[in-house]
């Protein structure tokens, strides 16, 4: 490839990642002046429900994070030009070879050393994140001791459950000629699928604890809800105790299978009626018998085939490694190169992933309204708003890009006329 080619391409990526970068920031930017410029005045809809002292709080709770959010952003671009055209990729790489051992073990050690010094560059911001944000505002719970075993923890079961995934490609990128795509996504889509089905019963209790549901009467009203709906699981509904670690309250669906199961936070069992529950189970229901959770997983089949066919025609390429600072091709570089730099260009998409995301769960809260109170989840959702400090006034341009849950606003408003109808 021609010197002048390389240099053209080579700041198409640097463009690409100031693009990406500024665009962060901008939406960033909007997101501190939408919500400090209401901070002063709840939104009539919610007025009764939340009070002042709530929406200022939310308000500065959303600015801190932000702004949290805008060094990460800027540390996060310079990371991948200082990787790439800055020869950080080239100097592990280097530092590697001198140690004379035979592939796919040089590569994996190339691969894990890059993730690892991910890790501990994004750790400043988590710290700053946990222990200054969120204890600043109530909602951090976890000790730094916890902290620390929750890491260490991550980085055993990234080891353990994705050293052998990634010695299994590097070895058929090396090995298995022009179709070893072919191959990596078939292991990918077993390793995928077993992954989805375990995590469920097998890791997330290496985190918390799950107790199936107590409550006489609220297992009751869950029981004959879950065969309302159809649903059938082993176990079925479960309590996390999210506490240990946090205020804030959640709920969600996770596993296939017959690990499939809806989890409920004990933080938000702790702040909701019986009623309330109720209805948001419904919701969670409502992406189970929607079919979200295979949509989802299919789309991500379907993306990741796609992105390792992409992969396998750039690792073929010598302008790829030349025009990124990388001047001796293989495996892993193509694999780095192609982790760190294809996402600096499909983040334009993220507004469609967030919309379709969005789509899910208006038809998740109308799977809700019949088959449980609709008001009941409209008020649910308030005390999450407020107990979770979520603004009620986010920039309209930032929450179509980055939101994957309706305003709430939008979702209020569209819960109640469905109440009243």
């Amino acid at each position: 490839m021609a010197t002048d080619t390389i240099h053209w391409l080579t700041w198409i990526f640097l463009i690409a990642v100031a693009a990406e970068a500024l665009t962060r920031l901008w939406l960033g930017s909007r997101q501190i002046a939408a919500v400090q410029a209401h901070r002063n005045l709840v939104p009539e809809l919610f007025r009764g429900q939340i009070e002042l002292a709530d929406q200022q709080k939310a308000a500065h709770y959303t600015t801190a994070r932000a702004r949290v959010a805008r060094w990460d952003t800027v540390v996060e671009a310079l990371i991948k030009v200082l990787l790439t055209v800055g020869g950080g990729l080239a100097a592990v790489d280097a530092m590697w070879r001198a140690s004379g051992l035979s592939e796919p073990w040089r590569g994996a050690c190339v691969v894990a050393t890059l993730l690892l010094l991910l890790q501990l560059a994004g750790l400043p911001f988590s710290l700053w994140k946990t222990f200054k944000v969120e204890a600043k505002f109530g909602f951090n719970r976890i000790s730094p001791r916890l902290y620390v075993v929750d890491f260490l923890k991550q980085l055993l079961l990234a080891l353990l459950l994705g050293g052998p995934l990634l010695l299994a490609v590097l070895t058929l990128m090396d090995r298995a000629g022009t179709g070893w795509w072919l191959w990596a996504w078939s292991i990918w889509l077993v390793w995928t699928l077993m992954l989805t089905w375990a995590a469920p019963k097998f890791i997330a209790p290496l985190f918390n604890r799950f107790s199936p549901l107590t409550d006489f009467a609220l297992k009751t009203r869950v029981e004959a809800l879950l065969e309302r709906c159809g649903f059938t699981a082993r176990g079925g509904v479960f309590v996390m105790n999210g506490s240990l670690r946090s205020a804030h309250g959640n709920a969600y669906f996770t596993g296939i299978g017959r690990n499939k199961r809806i989890v409920f936070f004990d933080t938000l069992l702790a702040r909701i009626e019986a009623e309330e529950t109720e209805a948001v189970l419904a919701h969670e229901l409502g992406h189970f018998r929607l079919h979200h959770v295979r949509q989802r997983l299919f789309a991500s089949v379907i993306l990741t085939f796609g992105g390792l066919a992409l992969l396998a025609w750039l690792a073929k390429q010598p302008g790829f490694y030349a025009v990124l600072g990388v001047p001796v091709p293989s495996a892993e570089m193509a694999l780095l190169l192609f982790v760190l730099t294809v996402p600096v260009f499909t983040f334009f998409a993220t507004p469609v992933l967030s919309w379709w995301s969005r789509r899910h769960e208006r038809q998740a809260d109308d799977f809700a309204a019949q088959h449980a109170d609709a008001g009941k989840l409209a008020a649910a959702l308030v005390k999450l708003f407020r107990d979770n400090a979520s603004t009620l006034t986010p920039d309209p341009i930032h929450s179509g890009f980055f939101d994957s849950h309706p305003p709430a606003l939008e979702r209020i408003a569209r819960l109640k006329a469905i109440s009243l109808s």
